[in-house]
């Protein structure tokens, strides 16, 4: 965060830079799997990004409360939001079928 402004920044693992995104929120927490990168932010929003492209895959979900934590299961079946009042939100991945 630099002058009011946040981004992410995508490097190869031979540290060649591949692009940016520049994010209208305040990221408290993310985690990384294969094709994704899961963000949870301090104004309450749970972003999905593709990880090749930075671009989102969905449109952002509200959680109404600061994002303290975020973790994704082994089987990529679910996402672990913690809230800053202690609420554990589980977040079902998938058609509405699978979940």
């Amino acid at each position: 965060s630099i002058q009011d402004k946040n981004a992410l920044h995508l490097y190869s693992i031979n540290g060649k830079y591949l692009g940016s995104e520049t994010l209208k929120e305040e990221v408290s927490d993310m985690c990384v799997t294969s094709e994704y990168i899961v963000m949870g932010s301090l104004q309450g929003f749970l972003s999905i990004r593709d990880l090749y492209s930075l671009s989102l895959s969905i449109s952002p979900l509200a959680m109404r409360l600061p994002i303290h934590c975020i973790s994704v299961t082994k089987e990529y079946s679910h996402i672990l939001v913690g809230l800053e009042d202690g609420k554990l939100i589980i977040v079902g991945v998938g058609k509405p079928a699978e979940v």
